[in-house]
């Protein structure tokens, strides 16, 4: 007499690969929408309130009145072009020099970690600390730059209190402090480029440029896209640098839109409005990542 197959209870094992994606995605995904997901949610109803707390806790809706009067502000869209021109200079150039940092780290060096450990100081080191110390740099009196000038027989130069000197300065600054970032992201992705490509390319008699722009920067592609969206996005989002160097001046000339946020939500007190202003930089910063998405997704079809 045949007994009865026995019940097994049923386990992770049993589930298909996409149901077993979900339940082990889930305390992440609420994790996730905990601590991101609504403070946004957060942030985007209180842009619909007037909440200024120098005039009390009471919150009024205006709807999108805050909306109208952000971009109606002549203030705001002077920070928001100082802050396009901050990620229309600072990421090509990041990208450029971050490059050639990763070409000079990816040779054979028989010592290769004093390489390594020049690029990740620049990284490492605390944004506020690189706006104070290039601060000085640029210092009209008693700043490196300066008495480099003037040992080679030229002129001294304000650099932080003449409108168009202060913000190459920041920018500059955001070159040097970022593109070791970039330089990481390239190395990696220099590091997984087969030998075996090169040697090809040299049997074929490509010179050293041609294998550069064949195989080195075709195949470096997607991590080029990687440090790009990372160095767009913290463009945008320029902050510490710019406030330590210049505090926005002189007068707003190198004032970004983190910084209007920061001077509306915090000096102003004005939470209402300094949450519309945050709003728009969220959907800035969200348009840059769906277009990269879409780009990622079109390269790997």
């Amino acid at each position: 007499m045949n007994k009865p197959a026995p019940k097994y209870r049923r386990s992770f094992g049993d589930l298909s690969e996409r149901a077993l994606g979900f339940w082990l995605l889930l305390p992440a995904a609420l994790l996730l929408g905990l601590i991101a997901l609504y403070p946004v949610l957060r942030l985007v109803y209180t842009s619909f309130f007037h909440l200024r707390l120098s005039e009390g806790p009471q919150a009024t809706f205006v709807g999108f009145a805050n909306y109208v009067q952000v971009f109606a502000d002549e203030r705001f869209w002077g920070a928001f072009w100082n802050t396009v021109k901050i990620v229309v200079i600072t990421v090509p150039g990041a990208l450029v020099v971050g490059l050639l940092l990763a070409l000079v780290a990816n040779l054979p060096f028989r010592i290769k970690w004093p390489v390594r450990l020049g690029l990740l100081l620049p990284w490492a080191l605390p944004l506020i600390f690189v706006g104070l110390i290039f601060q000085w740099f640029f210092d009209s009196q008693y700043g490196i730059v300066n008495d480099l000038l003037m040992r080679l027989g030229l002129p001294r130069e304000y650099w932080l209190i003449q409108p168009t000197l202060a913000f190459w300065a920041i920018c500059l600054t955001l070159i040097w402090k970022t593109s070791s970032f970039v330089a990481l992201i390239l190395l990696a992705g220099l590091q997984v480029i087969p030998t075996e490509l090169y040697e090809a390319a040299e049997v074929d008699g490509a010179s050293r440029w041609q294998g550069f722009w064949r195989v080195t920067l075709p195949l470096l592609t997607p991590a080029i896209l990687v440090a790009l969206i990372f160095r767009t996005i913290t463009a945008f989002q320029t902050f510490d640098i710019p406030y330590a160097m210049t505090r926005g001046g002189p007068g707003n000339s190198t004032e970004t839109l983190a910084m209007y946020i920061r001077t509306e939500s915090i000096d102003n007190l004005d939470v209402g409005y300094g949450s519309a202003l945050a709003v728009v930089l969220f959907v800035v910063s969200l348009v840059i990542t769906i277009i990269y998405l879409h780009y990622v997704r079109g390269g790997d079809e």
